[in-house]
């Protein structure tokens, strides 16, 4: 099993297909873009699946979820989903995506044995829209949720950060639209990932404030503790249930301790916390012919090295290098 020393078990992976992006959020990362991978530092198909095989069978985890930058543009996404579904004993299987070209595609992954999606939407809005991700593709993210709804990727779970000035207002509109289209809404806190290091916290919108805004149209009731279990969101009932919304507040509520996750980016980087500064290498170990119980090994030793905390409270707090996109949700 993959244990830390403060006795925490890693047993859900996230794993980066790619770096690459068709959305240019102003929280993530510029106009232009960033340099991105070059493709022979990226993992082949085969070496993805041999790694979530590796964490499967011989670490214990038993969900994975695809990220990216953007998973759809992956090539041969709906192959990879295919052989990890393969896998003895069978992970749950998810993706986050910004949602773009999924209307082609939920009913394809959904077949090769996708379980459900995180989709990541921050306005109704489509100038709002236009103005957050720099791309006019509003709709094709509204269509994609209704694809990958029908196509039975369930829950569908849809993602939103409110940014201060231009969508803060949005919470109550947000969680009616989701309990109108039985989606599953959850806000979250704006992170210090960010490609430009622009972030600064008193202009983050906290989890205070969007509970503050969505209670003044619904009834929010607190979900028991236990019911929590290691999930990043806190939920609350709405309006007496069975409808639910969650916040992440990763930074004003941080849930280090109850952390269950590891990292696997794009080019073979084990990371160990979305905020972690070190990263201990797979790929080099698995060209350089490595067996499976070998990289189970390095997998451990990396996941000893987790620290207690990400650190965000600490005077020495030292923002990531590698931005979000580069790194997987």
């Amino acid at each position: 099993m993959l244990t830390d020393t403060y006795g925490r078990v890693a047993t859900d992976l996230r794993v980066s297909l790619t770096d690459r992006c068709n959305l240019r959020c102003t929280y993530c990362m510029p106009a232009e873009g960033l340099a991105w991978l070059p493709k022979p530092e990226l993992l082949t198909d085969d070496e993805i699946v041999r790694l979530v095989h590796v964490a499967v069978a011989h670490l214990g985890v038993r969900d994975v979820r695809f990220t990216g930058g953007e998973p759809l543009l992956r090539p041969g996404l709906a192959g990879i989903v295919a052989r990890c579904a393969a896998l003895a004993p069978r992970p749950r299987l998810s993706l986050t995506t910004n949602g773009i070209g999924l209307a082609r595609t939920a009913a394809a992954l959904r077949a090769a044995g996708l379980d459900r999606v995180n989709v990541s939407l921050d306005t109704l809005r489509p100038d709002v829209f236009a103005t957050l991700t720099r791309r006019k593709r509003h709709q094709d993210v509204l269509d994609g949720l209704a694809a990958a709804h029908a196509a039975g990727l369930t829950p569908v779970k849809v993602n939103a950060v409110l940014m201060r000035g231009h969508n803060d207002d949005e919470a109550p509109e947000l969680l009616a639209w989701a309990l109108e289209h039985g989606y599953e809404l959850r806000f979250i806190e704006q992170m210090p990932l960010d490609a430009q290091h622009g972030w600064q916290r008193d202009g983050m919108i906290t989890a205070e404030e969007i509970l503050a805004g969505l209670s003044t149209r619904f009834a929010l009731t607190p979900e028991p503790d236990d019911a929590r279990g290691s999930a990043p969101a806190e939920r609350w009932l709405v309006d007496g249930g069975p409808a639910r919304v969650g916040v992440i507040a990763s930074v004003t509520r941080p849930f280090c301790s109850a952390c269950d996750r590891t990292r696997l980016t794009a080019d073979g980087q084990i990371r160990t916390c979305l905020f972690a500064r070190e990263e201990s290498d797979l790929r080099g170990a698995l060209r350089a012919g490595a067996t499976d119980e070998e990289l189970a090994g390095l997998w451990r030793t990396a996941m000893r090295g987790k620290k207690a905390g990400s650190g965000l409270d600490a005077p020495s707090f030292l923002q990531p290098a590698r931005p979000m996109s580069a790194i997987g949700g």
